[in-house]
């Protein structure tokens, strides 16, 4: 089902969830908080799944023998994929996908390893069996199918641009002929630019946090990346930059897996097709004032 919501101002911050029936399918059973922002102390808000079986899916088989649950993660992404060094709570978006798909497999919070997986060595990262899939704004390509397969996808956004808030004549990447932008090293967004617009120099981090604090002290001119991470960015330094522009290309997020296994990357898409309450829920929850419009996408079940 698709659902489309216009939302108003960002707030990382957890809010109430929805009240929903629990069932052993990984539903959000008690949200934890009220009306005032809170979620509670508890981010393991799934009830677990119980007697699962998914036979023919090497990821699984994995997991079951290790007793857990490994996900590669960003840590750097405010609303979507972010770890507090100073509490060591991960929250965002994405993070409790992770979480939900976790839930669905029968592994709660205490079974889960969160593995922080740079953009660059997110294939190999899946193709090593290092970690069992990676849920951190991963759009789905071609070029990454020839190595991995992909559940979902689970969001949509596009590219984006995020500039120094004093920033004017800087709407359309054209506008950056000549100038430097940054974007992490091996992401969809820093490829199309030196695809597209050979003019335009490049700068490259593993982190998108590090192209943020040089655009800050005045290194480069611009960050590109998905609209939905720099609004994130925008939210945290008001005062330093803005988001600015349209949106350049469609971005479709997915959940990296090994490529092959159909009965695992079967049940996350199962998992979404029938979760359309639970996905509204974890979306209010993370990003529920971010300002963009979006609807929950149908799985392409390829």
């Amino acid at each position: 089902m698709r659902r489309t919501r216009t939302l108003a101002g960002f707030g990382i911050a957890t809010v109430a969830l929805l009240a929903l029936t629990a069932c052993n399918s990984g539903t959000p059973s008690n949200p934890g908080g009220g009306g005032d922002g809170d979620a509670g102390e508890d981010s393991t808000w799934f009830e677990v799944a119980s007697d699962v079986q998914l036979e023919g899916s090497p990821t699984f088989d994995a997991i079951e023998e290790r007793g857990k649950v490994v996900v590669g993660v960003k840590e750097d992404q405010p609303g979507l994929g972010y770890l507090d060094v100073t509490t060591n709570e991960r929250t965002g978006f994405d993070v409790d996908i992770a979480r939900w798909i976790a839930a669905s497999l029968g592994y709660d919070e205490d079974k889960i390893e969160f593995k922080p997986i740079a953009s660059a060595n997110r294939e190999q990262a899946i193709v090593n069996g290092d970690i069992d899939y990676y849920v951190g704004t991963y759009s789905i390509n071609d070029k990454r199918k020839e190595q991995i397969d992909f559940a979902g996808p689970y969001f949509i956004t596009g590219q984006g641009l995020l500039v120094a808030a004093d920033a004017e004549d800087a709407d359309a990447l054209e506008d950056f002929n000549g100038k430097t932008v940054c974007s992490a090293t091996g992401s969809t967004p820093i490829q199309n630019i030196k695809a597209n617009f050979p003019d335009i120099k490049t700068q490259e981090y593993d982190l998108y946090s590090a192209c943020v604090q040089d655009l800050i002290d005045g290194k480069v001119d611009a960050v590109t990346t998905d609209q939905a991470i720099l609004i994130g960015y925008a939210a945290q330094y008001p005062d330093d930059v803005k988001v600015t522009g349209g949106l350049f290309t469609e971005e479709r997020y997915g959940v990296g897996l090994a490529k092959g296994d159909d009965v695992f990357r079967a049940h996350i898409n199962e998992l979404f097709t029938d979760g359309g309450d639970i996905w509204q829920a974890i979306f209010d929850k993370n990003l529920g004032s971010s300002g963009i419009e979006v609807e929950q996408p149908e799985v392409d079940a390829y």
